[in-house]
């Protein structure tokens, strides 16, 4: 195999070492590396890519659970009692929690470690905390390849939290195996409260807080997302029973086993009817699409003086169509 065809041999030597800390398993290795797909620096964007293109066949094993939900559902109470559950079967799990930027100062929150302190003590858990950056959905915009370097760290179960439930969630499900949304208790108008485009997406709906006093509203409601979610049409290939409804306490961790045997069930039967492959296939897609256009604004972004641009449509010099027009025609040089 010669130099060029190598993407190892394209690293330089402090990546090529952060390669070797990261298939050793190494913690340290693994933030190092997260951070570095994460920097908007050229340089270290090149290396990045890089760096993701020579772990190619040593990742793609895990299971990869996506997971969103209304505000005080007890997302991070839920994902502590869910990845302790997991580690005592021993899996080891890792938490990408992407947390909201601000649109001012941009910066995030970044409390899920201190709101998983159980998770973040085990040798067998990671987790990383990131800033979405604005993005629509709430997911960050290398969470993509932050997933790979997780499975390549030796990580077999991979959850995504997102900011909460929104008009793009699907952006989750373009990068994991299964999707699954958190509700709290809940009676009719909260039920007409939750978009039907998030419940179309779900996997799994799981009603947390199924204790105390709440129990047996965590039950009513579970029985009313069952009764909606057959009324959506059946997906092609899926699973007989899916989606479902189940309650769960994260607090007394009662009900995380059922919801866990769930995840296998819809896992093992959609790699028997090969549409794990073709899910995956068809987000790698979705991943050079967007990698595609964040490549082409980078490259406007270097050739065109967009802010003047801008500027003349918001003093009515140009329209915004002319101004688009103007500069794709400087890009391509037309």
């Amino acid at each position: 195999m010669t130099q060029m065809s190598n993407p190892e041999f394209a690293l330089n030597t402090d990546t090529r070492r952060l390669r070797q800390g990261l298939l050793g398993g190494e913690r340290r290795a693994l933030s190092r590396a997260i951070t570095l797909v994460e920097s908007t620096r050229a340089d270290h964007r090149a290396q990045a890519s890089a760096l993701v293109a020579s772990l190619s066949g040593q990742s793609g094993t895990a299971v990869r659970i996506g997971l969103s939900g209304t505000p005080g559902v007890g997302k991070s109470t839920f994902i502590e009692s869910f990845g302790m559950k997991l580690i005592g079967q021993g899996r080891k799990v890792a938490v990408l929690a992407v947390d909201p930027s601000s649109t001012i100062a941009g910066g995030a929150i970044l409390g899920d470690k201190t709101r998983m302190e159980r998770l973040v003590r085990e040798r067998s858990a990671y987790i990383r905390p990131s800033p979405s950056g604005g993005e629509l959905g709430g997911v960050a915009r290398r969470t993509r390849e932050a997933i790979l370097l997780c499975e390549a760290a030796g990580f077999d179960t991979v959850l995504v939290e997102t900011v909460g439930v929104g008009q793009s969630e699907t952006a989750v499900a373009q990068m994991t195996d299964m999707f699954l949304l958190l509700l709290a208790p809940a009676g009719g108008d909260e039920l007409q409260g939750v978009k039907r485009g998030v419940m179309e997406i779900a996997d799994l709906v799981v009603i947390n807080k199924a204790d105390g006093n709440t129990k047996n509203a965590a039950q009513r409601t579970r029985a009313d997302y069952a009764a909606a979610l057959r009324l959506f049409r059946p997906r092609d290939g899926e699973a007989d029973g899916f989606p479902m409804a189940l309650t769960a306490s994260a607090l007394e961790e009662d009900g995380l086993e059922e919801v866990w045997d769930a995840l296998k069930t819809l896992d093992t039967a959609r790699k028997a009817s090969g549409l794990h492959d073709r899910r995956r296939q068809v987000q790698a897609q979705q991943w050079f699409d967007a990698a595609l256009e964040t490549h082409l604004m980078t490259a406007f972004h270097s050739r065109i003086d967009l802010a003047a641009l801008r500027a003349q449509v918001g003093t009515g010099a140009l329209t915004p169509d002319a101004a688009a027009e103007q500069a794709v025609a400087a890009v391509l040089g037309s």
